[in-house]
């Protein structure tokens, strides 16, 4: 039996079809890099202070009645408390002088038990600033990041086996339509607790929708096409939104218009279900052969090509419908030894490049003072890194880019504790290229997840691993609050997992150059002869794991 690519290569890679499935799909990601990124701005902490409502105060106590504190090597008045009022009323209808005729460091205080004022200097309003998220009640802050991430986590798991059960393009909208109207409703909010719960149902179609439009566009696409879709076409899209973030929170400075501006977009998307078809390959694989045939004579009037009397004439119901006894599910990733060890470490490894892509990404929004310019540093990193990638997978074996990228990532993160902190730009580029490495190895991790996997199981496999990987953005924002005890922890930790990932991806088996796995027993096969590196041979990239997507 031919393989697909084989059957549908008459409609060659790159005529009207293709060009529309590319750029849609791509266009379709683009809400995604909005979506990930919202809380660095939603929930920054602006500066703030206690509320002091006393005009019977004389001028002296008003600008003495905030401590001061030493953050950081810097003094600075205090955020959370002040000098007890009642106190501070007395001494100052005495007509005593704090500094000369009052000890101010024995003098009593009390926290802001009259709420805070906060600084508009960068922003009109955020979720901290409106639902008081500071001070006893800053801890809700990274929760409110890792609730979002719970939601990523759930949605990946689910969606990934739904996508293979139901089609790809039914999960794709559906998603969508979950970040679109959850984001819309969000601006009306009324508590944090409100806010909390409907973030979490956003989470749900965050990178769920990125999955399946990765994994509709990889299997209709083939040859060179689809490497540059997977490796770059589908990140790019993603890096796009991300650097329209701070374009769009830098107009618009208040939380919710802000929430309100990045909902509209999802309302443009829904002519694409007219003009996007369902997988012919998933369509296949479920025994509806007509349906695909139908796809593919669209197709070929769009490329203005003759299509076949019969396209699909190897294949038959009985061949490609998976019988419900014999359907694959997520158990099937651990059935054998192989399989167990190669899905283990692809979960190790999106782990960590998860882990690592969301903690450089929220920590460099506060590496500048503004953070607009460091949020679209941040994100104008993951260009070149993309590029990286996609060129690693046209020329490179999938094990050896996995490793390097790994351990260079790894490098510049160990070196940051060198480096004096009167150079703060030094550390700034290591972290950047640290950022680097680790966003390339992430986009490589989309292809190679994709290619070990046979169609009835890959984006279920996909999912699993994305669940897992989403493991790491929970504990991101946790991650790096250990800044407290050391400056330099997170990165440690972050290094180390590098290096560890590094040393399982050399037992997973390469995919360079071999054929996209339609069976189970394709899959067995190639962990058996350990496909070797065939340079001239077309490059099968495929499908899913979001990060970055990253």
């Amino acid at each position: 039996m031919k393989s697909y690519a084989d059957t549908v290569a008459f409609l060659g890679h790159w005529g009207r079809f293709q060009q529309v499935v590319f750029f849609l799909l791509v266009a379709s990601i683009v809400p995604n890099g909005f979506g990930a990124f919202t809380l660095v701005f939603l929930t920054d902490i602006p500066g703030h202070h206690c509320i002091v409502n006393d005009s019977d105060l004389t001028e002296d106590w008003r600008k003495t009645i905030l401590p001061i504190q030493v953050v950081n090597g810097k003094q600075q008045l205090s955020r959370c408390s002040r000098y007890r009022l009642d106190v501070v009323r007395n001494l100052s209808a005495q007509g005593l002088i704090p500094g000369r005729d009052v000890n101010l460091t024995y003098l009593e205080q009390e926290g802001c038990v009259d709420g805070w004022s906060y600084s508009r200097d960068i922003y009109q309003s955020t979720v901290t600033s409106e639902f008081d998220l500071v001070c006893s009640e800053q801890w809700k802050q990274p929760l409110t990041t890792m609730v979002f991430f719970l939601g990523v986590l759930c949605g990946s798991f689910f969606s990934g086996q739904l996508s293979d059960r139901i089609g790809r393009k039914p999960v794709l909208f559906a998603t969508m339509a979950v970040q679109t109207v959850f984001t819309f409703i969000q601006v009306f909010s009324t508590s944090w607790i409100m806010f909390t719960v409907l973030l979490f149902i956003n989470g749900l179609g965050q990178i769920s929708n990125y999955t399946a439009a990765l994994v509709l566009g990889a299997e209709i696409l083939t040859g060179d096409v689809r490497v540059l879709y997977s490796s770059m076409g589908t990140c790019l899209g993603f890096a796009l939104g991300y650097m329209m973030l701070p374009l769009f929170a830098y107009f618009i400075r208040s939380w919710r218009y802000l929430l309100l501006a990045l909902s509209l977009p999802g309302l443009a998307y829904i002519p694409l279900w007219w003009l996007l078809p369902e997988s012919p390959r998933w369509l296949l694989s479920q025994g509806r052969v007509e349906e695909a045939e139908a796809v593919m004579r669209k197709a070929a009037k769009l490329n203005k090509v003759h299509a076949p009397g019969v396209i699909f004439k190897d294949y038959s119901v009985n061949e490609t419908k998976t019988d419900s006894k014999d359907r694959l599910n997520a158990f099937d990733l651990l059935r054998t030894s192989s399989i167990r060890l190669t899905t283990l470490i692809l979960c190790l490894v999106s782990f960590t490049v998860t882990a690592g892509y969301y903690s450089l990404s929220f920590n460099t929004s506060q590496l500048h003072t503004n953070p607009y310019i460091s949020c679209f540093i941040s994100a104008a990193v993951e260009v070149p890194a993309y590029v990286s990638s996609w060129l690693a997978l046209r020329y490179l074996p999938r094990r050896l880019s996995v490793i390097g990228t790994s351990l260079l990532g790894a490098v510049p993160l160990f070196l940051i504790q060198l480096v004096p902190q009167s150079l703060s730009n030094l550390s700034l580029a290591l972290e950047m290229l640290g950022k680097y490495f680790i966003t390339t190895c992430s986009s490589l991790m989309i292809a190679y997840v994709a290619e070990l996997y046979p169609t009835m199981l890959r984006n279920t496999a996909s999912g699993i691993c994305t669940t897992v990987s989403r493991l790491g953005c929970c504990i991101a924002p946790f991650l790096l609050a250990l800044d407290v005890y050391s400056l330099y922890l997170p990165y440690m930790i972050l290094g180390t997992l590098s290096v560890m990932s590094a040393l399982g991806a050399v037992f997973l088996p390469e995919t360079f150059g071999c054929p996209l796995p339609e069976t189970m027993q394709q899959m067995h096969r190639r962990e058996r002869i350990k496909c070797p590196c065939i340079p001239g041979k077309q490059t099968p990239v495929p499908v899913v794991l979001p990060n970055s997507p990253l």
